[in-house]
């Protein structure tokens, strides 16, 4: 597993890279992730798969954080971001 995706508190998604120990996307909106990983239908298919059965907590994101690619304090003013409501910037990636 090279990553995962969860939910945030504020309702929209972030990827989770497990190679580098932070997230990578953030702020996205269900068709923001669909359109990221998806290039072919069967793609789209996998991806709303991956939403609707293996979507993981955002617990799963805090407890998985190491600070070897984003400092501690880079990663608390994150989670801070993403547990207020969506600010409609749209996605971003780090």
């Amino acid at each position: 597993m090279a990553g995962f995706i969860a939910k945030q508190p504020n309702g929209l998604y972030c990827r989770f890279s497990t190679v580098v120990d932070c997230p990578t996307h953030y702020n996205m909106t269900r068709e923001d992730y669909l359109n990221n990983v998806t290039g072919t239908v069967r793609d789209r298919e996998v991806g709303e798969e991956i939403l609707e059965d293996y979507l993981r907590t955002f617990d799963e994101v805090v407890n998985c954080f190491l600070p070897h690619n984003m400092t501690q304090q880079e990663f608390d003013e994150w989670v801070k971001e993403v547990s207020l409501p969506d600010d409609g910037q749209g996605y971003k990636c780090t």
